[in-house]
């Protein structure tokens, strides 16, 4: 049966989230505009992570190597939480399908923790071009049945932002098709879910995004769904058969282009009947819980994926 998706309108935009929109649109989005979508100039992206070695997690948190796995992965606890947790959030980081890794996610990982008050899970997936999309579709369900093994389904939340958060989504539909048990919940921070880029084009952000160009989201499609079909239900969350799936948060910013595939994700989960609430934060920018430190709303935010994690794994929630 379906059901209405929860739409949330944060209101609220501090200084920090200005400067922050001032800055990706003077610095980020220029380069974004010129980036070479190519595997040779891609084979430098690698480098996004080891600079951010330098982004260190709040004071506290603990991180552990993870073995068994044919990615790089780690626990994140944030201060004060306790790796004996029965709860765990399985966390796939942004980057779109190229960058970033366990350093760049780290610090506001180590945040989700906290605030949820159990472990992460962290995992590298392997990343296009020198792979498939499906090794790393492949990379983050192995990931859950690794937590599978001394987890509960319902004591588990699948978490993701961007490309992270469109893994979030199709990890669970994989597991499920392979017969695993699904999750307690879904947590996706601006999520890439719509392998058709016109609809984002044609959104009203693409002309206020300060970070990302529209249009040049059709290279990143090329480059990493090479001769996919756009309505695909094994590539595209949006035309996924959605009805197995746990309640859902998804968090976007108001001013983001990817805001069209967080409301089209949400209406999509409503007419499968999944309990979904879809956050819609004004003025910020694409994954804006990583400028936590400058930025109120993105504390704010992270709290919020924090209750939402410890009510999804409630014992009522999974007798319901």
């Amino acid at each position: 049966m379906a059901v209405a998706p929860v739409i949330e309108e944060r209101a609220g935009c501090g200084r920090g989230a200005r400067l922050a929109a001032r800055f990706m649109h003077r610095f980020m989005r220029p380069l974004v505009e010129r980036l070479p979508w190519t595997p040779r100039a891609l084979r430098f992206a690698p480098l996004i992570d080891l600079g951010a070695a330098l982004l260190l997690p709040p004071r506290g948190t603990r991180v552990t190597k993870v073995r068994g796995l044919g990615c790089g992965a780690e626990w994140v606890r944030g201060p004060g939480v306790s790796m004996g947790s029965r709860q765990a959030i399985l966390y796939f980081h942004g980057g779109g399908f190229v960058a970033c890794g366990l350093r760049t996610h780290r610090r506001m990982i180590a945040r989700i923790s906290q605030a949820a008050g159990m472990p992460v899970l962290s995992v590298a997936y392997r990343m296009q071009p020198r792979v498939p999309i499906q090794t790393s579709i492949d990379d983050c369900v192995d990931a859950y049945r690794l937590l599978l093994k001394t987890r509960d389904p319902g004591d588990i939340v699948v978490a993701g932002d961007s490309a992270g958060g469109y893994l979030a989504f199709m990890a669970p539909l994989h597991a499920l098709r392979a017969g695993l048990p699904g999750p307690a919940g879904i947590a996706a921070l601006s999520p890439f879910a719509d392998l058709d880029i016109a609809p984002k084009i044609a959104h009203a952000n693409a002309a206020l995004d300060p970070f990302i160009p529209a249009h040049r989201m059709w290279d990143m499609v090329h480059m990493c769904f090479p001769d996919a079909e756009p309505t695909d239900p094994w590539l595209s969350p949006v035309h996924a058969d959605l009805g197995g799936l746990p309640p859902v948060l998804i968090q976007a910013g108001a001013i983001e282009v990817i805001l069209a595939d967080a409301e089209l994700m949400a209406e999509r989960l409503g007419a499968a009947g999944v309990p979904c609430t879809l956050q819609v934060w004004e003025g910020q920018v694409h994954v804006f819980q990583v400028f936590a430190d400058i930025s109120r709303e993105g504390l704010v935010a992270i709290k919020e994926i924090g209750a939402f994690a410890r009510r999804a794994t409630t014992a009522e929630a999974r007798a319901a």
